[in-house]
Parts: structure tokens; sequence; C-alpha cells
């Protein structure tokens, strides 16, 4: 069996639904032979590494373990799910407090048993704020770090599919961008459905400008809906993006979305949010944003939240200010 690479692969929070998601999606895109299953909650834990034994994936050694030490030592990639999840009636920014906590121990853990990291994926919300804490912490370089954001757009593609009847393929460049929640960006002037830019069919009878409102709205509460409706949080779809991007990470297969990256450029400084990015396995880098006015407009929208979401976590004390961070990791 040929895989990317031989390189360690932890999953944190193995135990919970979005962890055990990606071990097996990990697998089945031949990501690594190497897949270690990391979480405090050890019968949970053991329960996912005897069902991986039992897909019976050919040459692909899971190993579990509940010591953060004997996880993280000699990792060379690693995808975090390790947060609260999100319940009915709250939102991604409810969990801040408590999962910036986690995030910063997540950072403190990887610089002092797994410096050599190549890779980082962050996925537990708000995502933007935990995975900038855990960068912080960790020392690793921008290029190393991600987020997820991509179902953001993956929702937008699917909505637009629906509402004209095509397969989602046909929905091309379906983008959001800034925070990964409640407050990102739906931008329309990026996609094209069956070929068609998306703005010559928005106020037309294929598309009134009421039913765009009404469908970006339903994007914007993709996340909220799939609660009501499943009665937790997602989790097969976080799990196989996010292994997606870790495939790009190690060499593999482009990544299609946008992602969550550290910016500090184009006015957006000292955050991480999602932008038009390229992963590979040299890390992230990102391109500028273009868009119509309004929707620029917005994305600074989106932006001010995320750095309001900052100062929050700052004056929590999970963080120090923006100018203390070189302090701790100086690759910011």
């Amino acid at each position: 069996m040929k895989f990317l690479t031989d390189d360690k692969l932890t999953i944190v929070g193995a135990a919970g639904m979005i962890g055990s998601n990606m071990a097996q999606t990990a697998a089945m895109m031949h990501l690594t032979p190497n897949i270690c299953l990391y979480d405090p909650f050890e019968r949970g834990l053991k329960g996912v590494w005897e069902e991986m034994r039992h897909c019976g994936f050919e040459d692909v050694d899971f190993t579990y373990t509940t010591d953060i030490k004997e996880a993280f030592t000699d990792t060379k990639y690693m995808i975090s799910s390790g947060g609260a999840p999100r319940k009915d009636g709250m939102t991604r920014e409810d969990l801040l407090q408590g999962n910036a906590a986690i995030a910063a121990q997540l950072g403190k853990d990887i610089k002092a048993y797994c410096p050599d990291l190549k890779h980082l994926t962050v996925i537990f919300n708000p995502a933007d704020i935990t995975g900038l804490v855990a960068l912080i912490y960790s020392g690793l370089k921008p290029s190393q770090v991600t987020t997820l954001a991509a179902l953001d757009s993956t929702r937008l593609q699917s909505e637009l599919a629906k509402h004209f009847g095509v397969r989602q393929s046909q929905v091309t460049n379906a983008r959001t961008y800034g925070g990964h929640g409640e407050e990102m960006a739906v931008f329309a002037s990026t996609a094209k459905v069956n070929g068609t830019p998306l703005l010559d069919l928005i106020g037309t009878e294929k598309l009134t400008n009421e039913e765009w409102e009404k469908l970006k709205e339903r994007v914007i509460k993709g996340g909220a809906t799939i609660i009501k409706l499943r009665g937790r949080s997602s989790f097969q779809s976080p799990a196989y993006v996010s292994v997606e991007m870790m495939r790009a990470a190690m060499g593999g297969d482009p990544f299609r979305w946008p992602a969550g990256c550290y910016v500090n450029s184009q006015g957006f400084n000292n955050v991480m949010m999602a932008m038009e990015t390229n992963i590979t396995i040299d890390g992230v880098s990102y391109s500028e944003i273009k868009g119509t006015p309004e929707e620029m407009d917005e994305l600074k929208k989106s932006y001010q939240h995320l750095v309001d979401l900052r100062q929050q976590v700052i004056e929590m004390g999970v963080i120090p200010p923006v100018e203390q961070w070189h302090t701790i990791n100086p690759n910011l």
C-alpha cells in the first residue's frame, strides 16, 4: 500500500465523533500508516481504536494513548478536534473561554513535545480564535497552522446546487471568507452555476434578491441547522474536510476550498481567518481577496468581529496583547 508519508499523524480528540471519523478518513485516503489516536477519555478512545482495527485497513498501524507526551512525541502532523462541542442554541462564540484555554494548552504541549511538527490543523470552535491561540503558544510558523473554515463555502455550494437543481460539482468557486461563523462574508462574485456567473442570476426570476438573502441565511446557519436536525454538532463534514486539508499539507491532492490561516496584510492584521489559500507540503499561503465593494465591506465587518473576539481573549488573560506575542512565539 502506498502512502503519502510514513510520518506520524496524531488526531487529538479521537474518542469523539469528529475525531473517529477523521481517523477513518485518514486511513481511507492513505495519508500515512502511522496514525496515533489521543484523547483523555480512555474507554471511548479504546473503542475507536478497536473499531478502526475492525475496518481491516491494509498496512495502517493505529495506536492510542491517553498520555499527552506519548501521543505528541515524534508527531509531524496533527489535527485537533479536542474542544467542547457546540450544542443547540449555542453560537461558536459561546465556546470562546473554555476552548481558548484548551487551545493555549494545546500550543504549549506542541512546543514541549513535538516542536518539529510540520503542520497543525485546528477545527474546534471558534476555530479562528482557537487556531490563533494555539499558534501563539506552539512556537510554530504561521505557514504551519490552518483552521477549518471551508464548511461555510461547501454549504454555499450545497445551497446553490439545491436551489438551481444541479449537481454540487456544477457550482464552482463558491466562496465565503473572513470568520468561520455567523459573521462570515458570503461572496457571490466568485461563483458560477453551470458556467453562468452567479451575479448574472441574482435579481432574476431564477434567483430573486429575496431568495438570495434567504439562501445566504441558510448558509450562515448551516451548522445550527445540522444540530437541530441531528441533535448534535456536525461531525462527518468537518472530519472529511479537515483531513482533505491535511492531505494537501502532506503533499497530496490540492485543497479545493478557502482555509483559515494567519493573516497580517491587506488591512487584516494578526488574526486567523478564511482566505483564498494554497496548502502544500511547504505550508499554507494566501492571496489577495477581490470582490464587489459590498462584499469587501462585509469582509471588513467579519474581520472586525474577529478583532473583537481576539480582544476578549486578551482580556480573559488567555493570550497577551498583540505587541507581546513575539516574546512567546518569535515567528509572529
